[in-house]
């Protein structure tokens, strides 16, 4: 097969972050791919960690985990969500991964004793990684994305890459996106573009120009604004675009296609396509905008009220609702207050309960004792990763009476570790990409639950963990009602976890919110949300007759 010509669309952002460059690529490439195109998308993130791997999820939110175990920015969780392109490593490099590389040649002696400078040795490094990965990706469209804001110092070396590599590649074969602020000020009753000017400006100082600027504004920029930001800008007017506030991330690539971008954009890259059809997008819009049903989860985790740091979760709960045609509302609930809690009162309006992943011991105690809810009191709960661990620690402790049964990850002197440390992670030392990372192979045993819902006995799913089941504990507690409906292809590692005599709980080794998407939520959360649905539906029908009954004694 002939190598394809990749076309590349560089996507910078200006004024302020979290503008929603990640959510315009994903968008872009959605049309694009619609039109018929192969894409693939690179994100360059400027700080000098190697990766997200070991960083806060407060500070720089989900971590995202690709097949071959790469721990990513949370925005190529976007590409795969909105695309059917699938990331690798190569797809996300940072500053500290290019000067680690150019380093190491240095000190091995490959640059044959030249001063080494960010330019050209920097820059080239960044070039070439950008063009090994679009070529071996054997794609029409490669949409590159620079994290941060035009006018960081931290990335000036990433756009200094841009603009030497645009020169090469040519003006046919490469466009750049820009993504900026255009806000309405109340006070004065009035949009102001002069932002949108001077982060262009920015650009052009570093000899980059824009071809095409996407105004974010929270409603849509009239031609007469258009016209002034075509003007200051020199960008063709047509190629003005606004991305106002959406009610839903998913209804993105229908608002940019309604202005035309996609088409512009075809044309721009002299490509030949189809035109893009947007029944499923708009389909998935209206099952958003007009659901059916509704139900509430619980989600108990130490990062409340922070939605970047469960982005994947709260997307793939979204997903099975929209498989549901049901509207998911999700309560955050801080697990380091519920030892202190009313219980019942926190969990009362919830339909189902999930505890997530997470790593450290704070709010532990406080996950247990919603499990042990959830279990008690027939609730669908789902727990995934560290929440199936803490599964196996609640019925451990009550149904086992093995009162100090832990995580030996919280409590090294617990007489009863049914979560231990995996073997081969005894001896490791370093942090950053030393779990048990990527897609692994798991076997479900026939006639479960697990099986049941996925349709296979067979499965892939991708982990990110240190601990698991301890197989000291497996017999004593499948004994005891425990299911293990999911393992390993050697049978060594636990990999699922369920009870029979429940409506729904389910426990997994792994995340498969990674691998949910908007057109074919993954199985787990479709069944989950159905299964809270019938749970609501039950809640409401009880309510009914109780206020009937009541209504009719009062009569009485």
């Amino acid at each position: 097969m002939s190598q394809r010509r990749t076309k590349y669309v560089f996507i910078t952002g200006g004024v302020i972050s979290s503008l929603g460059k990640g959510l315009t690529a994903s968008a872009v490439g959605a049309l694009l791919e619609n039109r018929g195109m192969r894409v693939t998308f690179i994100k360059l993130d400027p700080y000098i960690n190697v990766d997200p791997g070991t960083m806060s999820p407060f500070q720089h939110g989900e971590v995202f985990v690709t097949d071959d175990g790469a721990e990513t920015d949370l925005d190529l969780g976007h590409y795969e969500r909105f695309t059917s392109a699938r990331m690798t490593r190569d797809n996300n490099f940072t500053t500290g991964q290019v000067y680690d590389t150019v380093i190491s040649r240095e000190r091995r002696g490959e640059y044959l004793g030249q001063t080494i400078q960010v330019i050209p040795h920097i820059t080239d490094e960044i070039k070439s990684r950008i063009v090994a990965t679009t070529e071996s990706a054997n794609v029409d469209l490669a949409l590159i994305e620079v994290g941060g804001t035009v006018g960081d110092i931290e990335s000036l070396p990433f756009l200094e890459a841009i603009r030497q590599l645009r020169v090469e590649l040519g003006p046919k074969d490469s466009f750049l996106m820009h993504v900026t602020l255009v806000p309405y000020i109340p006070s004065a009753d009035e949009i102001k573009t002069k932002p949108t000017q001077h982060s262009v400006k920015a650009l052009r100082e570093i000899g980059i120009q824009p071809d095409f600027l996407i105004c974010r504004a929270d409603r849509d920029l009239d031609d007469d604004l258009k016209r002034k930001i075509s003007l200051f800008c020199n960008v063709p007017v047509e190629r003005v675009v606004t991305a106002r506030d959406a009610s839903s991330i998913y209804e993105v690539p229908v608002l940019l296609a309604e202005q035309g971008l996609d088409e512009q954009l075809a044309d721009a890259l002299n490509i030949w396509s189809r035109a893009a059809d947007l029944e499923d997008w708009r389909d998935i819009v209206d099952r958003i905008k007009h659901p059916k049903n509704e139900v509430t989860i619980a989600i108990v985790g130490k990062y409340v009220d922070l939605t970047e740091s469960y982005k994947s979760l709260n997307e793939a709960l979204l997903h099975g609702g929209i498989a549901n045609t049901t509207r998911v509302n999700l309560k955050f609930v801080d697990s380091e207050a519920l030892p202190n809690d009313n219980v019942e009162e926190i969990f009362a309006d919830a339909d189902g309960i999930l505890v997530p992943g997470g790593f450290g011991e704070r709010g532990t105690e406080g996950k247990i004792i919603a499990l042990r809810h959830a279990r008690t009191r027939n609730i669908p709960c789902f727990g995934i990763c560290l929440g199936m661990q803490l599964m196996v620690v609640e019925y451990a402790r009550t149904v086992l009476g093995l009162e100090r049964a832990n995580s030996s990850e919280f409590d090294e002197k617990t007489p009863d570790p049914v979560i231990c440390l995996m073997p081969e992670q005894e001896k490791v030392v370093e942090k950053g990409a030393t779990m048990r990372l990527g897609a692994y192979p798991c076997k479900l045993q026939p006639g479960s639950r697990a099986a049941e819902i996925y349709g296979s006995e067979e499965i892939s799913e991708r982990h990110r963990h240190r601990f698991e089941f301890n197989n000291d504990y497996r017999a004593r507690l499948a004994e005891a009602g425990l299911v293990i409906s999911g393992v390993s292809p050697n049978n060594h590692l636990v990999e699922m976890i369920e009870l029979t005599e429940h409506p729904w709980y389910v426990g997994c080794q792994f995340h498969p919110e990674f691998k949910s998407r908007p057109t074919a939520a993954h199985p787990l959360f479709a069944s989950y949300i159905a299964t809270c649905v019938e749970r609501s539906k039950a809640r409401s029908s009880t309510k009914s007759t109780k206020g009937a009954k009541s209504t009719k004694s009062a009569k009485g």
